[in-house]
């Protein structure tokens, strides 16, 4: 009779959890079709045409694969590869360095931190266009910072990093340094503020240095922290686009080209729509080859535990 009175018990259970938060569930629907639809839809649209030689209006006269031999032949389409992995590597490098640093000093409870938050936070508030503006002013060597010095007296100072091919995606970098890292930051010091006290006291207890304290003890405890951090930074890393485009519009030449530009230009001025396609499945495909270990490690490690 016990196991009889139950069954009724369970199944009269199951109705109530499917409708449980059912405004939240129906409220969702929207965004989980806009998603289905507009990124699912369009990114195996894209993939698709990109087999194609679709020029100005997409068409299925089918390829195979010459739109990405024709892609991976191209020298402009290397050297935005090239410059990607450099900024990105260097980009990933420095913010994290310079945010950190930023952030352990903020959290030793200095005089005016909230200021010192502002300031650093503010240029994250400006589009890409301004900062690439304003900062291709900043390194114009006619009017800019290697004027002023020399304007000092030091004549025979030198700071044209835009207009050299060798050193143009550093003055890219710069521009997104200056912007980029102060919200990164934010992120890190929100981190360190979650760190017990009792840690620090313990540390200094036992012996332990400063820096070896963050080093050993905070640092690991902040993982989750550098992980979204990383993949903020990233996101912005294959998105590159304004800031080149305001900065240096892709020079001197093909020097400061990178993947989003080159989709941009493809699809849109030379009505070459496969090859933009093609481009920007290989975007797709370099995010996949990075998103799926750190998955499988992130979340596949944690399972098997």
């Amino acid at each position: 009779m016990t196991l009889a009175s139950d069954i009724p018990a369970q199944t009269s259970k199951r109705p109530t959890r499917l409708f449980h938060n059912l405004m939240a569930k129906i409220a969702s629907i929207p965004m989980i079709l806009t998603a289905l639809v507009v990124f699912l839809g369009g990114t195996t649209w894209t993939i698709v045409y990109s087999f194609t030689g679709s020029r100005m209006l997409p068409r299925t006269n089918w390829v195979g694969f010459d739109q990405y031999e024709r892609l991976w032949s191209s020298d402009r389409w290397i050297v935005s590869i090239k410059n990607l992995a450099l900024y990105g590597v260097c980009s990933m490098v420095f913010t994290l360095v310079i945010a950190f640093t930023l952030a352990a000093l903020l959290d030793r409870k200095i005089r005016f931190e909230g200021a010192f938050r502002t300031i650093f936070l503010y240029p994250f508030a400006l589009s890409f266009v301004v900062t690439g503006l304003a900062w291709q002013w900043i390194l114009n060597p006619d009017f800019g910072l290697q004027s002023v010095v020399r304007g000092w007296g030091w004549e025979s100072f030198t700071f044209n990093p835009l207009n050299d091919p060798n050193t143009v995606m550093f003055g890219l970098l710069i521009a997104g340094l200056w912007q980029g890292t102060g919200l990164i930051m934010c992120i890190m010091l929100a981190g360190l503020r979650g760190i017990d006290e009792d840690i620090w006291k313990a540390a200094r207890v036992d012996g332990i240095g400063t820096i070896k304290t963050y080093l050993v003890v905070i640092i690991p405890m902040m993982r989750p922290v550098f992980i979204t951090s990383l993949v903020l930074i990233a996101s912005g890393i294959i998105k590159l686009y304004d800031l080149v485009v305001a900065q240096t519009n892709g020079g001197p030449g093909i020097s400061s080209e990178v993947p989003a530009k080159y989709v941009i230009e493809y699809m849109f001025r030379a009505q070459n729509l496969g090859q933009g396609f093609a481009a920007s499945t290989m975007m797709l495909v370099s995010v996949v080859i990075i998103l799926i270990p750190w998955a499988y490690l992130e979340f596949g490690g944690k399972k098997r535990g």
